[in-house]
């Protein structure tokens, strides 16, 4: 087994999907992260695949933006427009290619996290027969709550793998972001060995500060890579770090080579 490498076009500001795709590819790239339908055929042409599908958002009648990182399926009153909505957007991101589609728990606000786990399954698991006919995986993204995202209710492994234990399905799964997860509880191969059943895909960054994997940071990225592959992933690992090198596609290409195995 060997590790497969994608990277989120997101991090690489100024470069067109086009212009990352070919350099990306050249560098090593078997997949970008977190496309849209749209994006995804255009990676196509390049040979490159999309393993995690970036969300899509829609409005509540009030104006508020819901799909989104803040506010997504832990409140009950988001579900009307999130399932059609989730419904519509995975059988457009099954026609692209795609297999497995992002989504978010959305900010506490007051909520408690049991409440926001009951109500996020509520929700998604009125989206299980939709996966099921278009075998396809709805994955949530684990996130840090202390630097990046204030408030954020998905923010510990545990909470996710409760989740998932309660809407039982192998449909729903998580990603299980490094970076985030360094920040809110370390452990990283521990963790990783422990729960690798319930994660569908991983994605990178240095910690602190979420710039390049070199030894500037804290994480040693090459035995979390081995921890990965321990338990016998054949997945993705995106990279998801921002660049602060002069050359960002040097910088990929140097995650890229660290990640080997």
């Amino acid at each position: 087994m060997k590790i497969k490498h994608s990277a989120c076009l997101w991090c690489y500001e100024g470069f067109s999907i086009e212009e990352f795709c070919a350099q990306g590819k050249a560098v090593g790239l078997d997949a970008v992260d977190l496309l849209t339908p749209e994006e995804i055929k255009v990676a196509a042409g390049f040979g490159l695949v999309c393993p995690m599908t970036t969300f899509p958002v829609a409005e509540l009648k009030d104006g508020k933006v819901v799909g989104c990182i803040e506010a997504a399926f832990n409140r009950v009153e988001h579900h009307e427009v999130l399932l059609p909505l989730y419904t519509q957007y995975l059988a457009e991101a099954k026609d692209a290619g795609a297999t497995n589609v992002i989504c978010f728990s959305g900010n506490r606000e007051g909520l408690s996290d049991r409440g926001g786990l009951n109500n996020c399954a509520i929700g998604i698991s009125q989206l299980l027969p939709v996966l099921e006919e278009l075998d396809m995986t709805l994955t949530m993204e684990l996130l840090n709550s202390r630097v990046d995202h204030p408030d954020y209710m998905c923010d510990r492994t545990q909470w996710g793998v409760d989740l998932c234990d309660k809407i039982g399905s192998d449909r729903f799964k998580l990603l299980y972001d490094i970076y985030h997860m360094q920040i809110m509880e370390g452990d990283i191969c521990a963790t990783i060995g422990r729960y690798h059943q319930y994660i569908s895909h991983y994605h990178t960054g240095g910690c602190p500060g979420r710039n390049e994997i070199d030894d500037s940071q804290e994480l040693f990225y090459p035995a979390i890579m081995d921890a990965i592959l321990d338990t016998g992933y054949e997945g993705f690992v995106a990279q998801e770090f921002i660049p602060k090198a002069a050359d960002p596609i040097a910088s990929l290409a140097a995650a890229i080579r660290v990640c080997s195995r």
